[in-house]
């Protein structure tokens, strides 16, 4: 009877630690009723991007082509959801950098991101998109369609000059390969393994949100400058992140600011 009590007390004792250390990592979970925390306005575009395992696309172009030919339309009902391959595939191609799922160990409970171990990798089928598409968000990560992105000094939409021409002698970065930032598979998350997708994003649009561990809960920090994108075919828009919670503090839930064609 004593060993009976024993195996409850631990089991017991397990199931309260799971559930503070989901506690302390809750800001990182999805929440599938996320709201925008206002209404929006015209010039703006609202995603719940907190999914772990989907990337979400917008055509901007398409969007304002929509507009010109309904004044309603809502920019926001275009974003397109593409799931992140996770399910083990035979490599394919020669290639330094494969498609698959990069796991890392991660010191979440010491000294953070920055103290981090390769553990194991297997491929994947390429990341599924659109046939159009101007950028595409997965919580705090963005990638482009071939374009680049510069940061300004802005921190409103309309001191901007007239036309991205203004830009036009800068230094705008284009997207590049990553097999730590597109965290994908949390199955191991308690004991600091994270699959992470590798994929080419872009550091400089993705530097408009920012997670740090430590703390634990993660710290997200918004960077409010407004981004200039110039997209493959020479066309620039500017991007802005206003908000990145809903109503209920749920991370990840993007509010953006933007201006298409500038």
């Amino acid at each position: 009877m004593k060993g009976r009590t024993y195996i409850i007390i631990y089991l017991l004792g397990a199931i309260l630690s799971l559930s503070a250390c989901r506690d302390v990592f809750s800001n990182l979970y999805d929440d599938e009723d996320a709201q925008p925390m206002s209404t929006l306005s015209q010039n703006q575009l609202y995603v719940d991007a907190s999914s772990w395992t989907d990337w979400y696309y917008i055509d901007l172009k398409a969007v304002r082509d929509s507009i010109a030919r309904d004044a309603q339309y809502v920019p926001s009902g275009a974003w397109v959801r593409y799931a992140i391959p996770v399910t083990e595939a035979e490599e394919s191609g020669a290639s330094d950098k494969p498609c698959g799922i990069y796991t890392y160990w991660y010191d979440v409970f010491g000294e953070g991101l920055t103290n981090h171990q390769y553990h194991s990798f297997y491929p994947t089928e390429p990341q599924p998109e659109p046939e159009h598409w101007s950028i595409a968000v997965h919580r705090n990560n963005v990638r482009t369609n071939g374009g680049e992105v510069l940061e300004t000094n802005y921190g409103l939409m309309r001191q901007l000059p007239e036309s991205s021409e203004a830009f036009k002698d800068s230094t705008f970065i284009a997207d590049e390969w990553s097999e730590m930032d597109v965290w994908a598979v949390k199955d191991q998350m308690l004991q600091g393994l994270i699959g992470s997708q590798g994929i080419k994003v872009n550091p400089v649009l993705s530097s408009w949100l920012r997670v740090e561990i430590p703390p634990m809960p993660p710290l997200f920090t918004l960077n409010s400058h407004v981004f200039i994108l110039r997209m493959n075919d020479g066309t620039c828009a500017a991007l802005q992140l206003e908000n990145y919670m809903d109503n209920k503090g749920t991370k990840c839930c993007l509010t953006i600011n933007y201006k298409y064609p500038y």
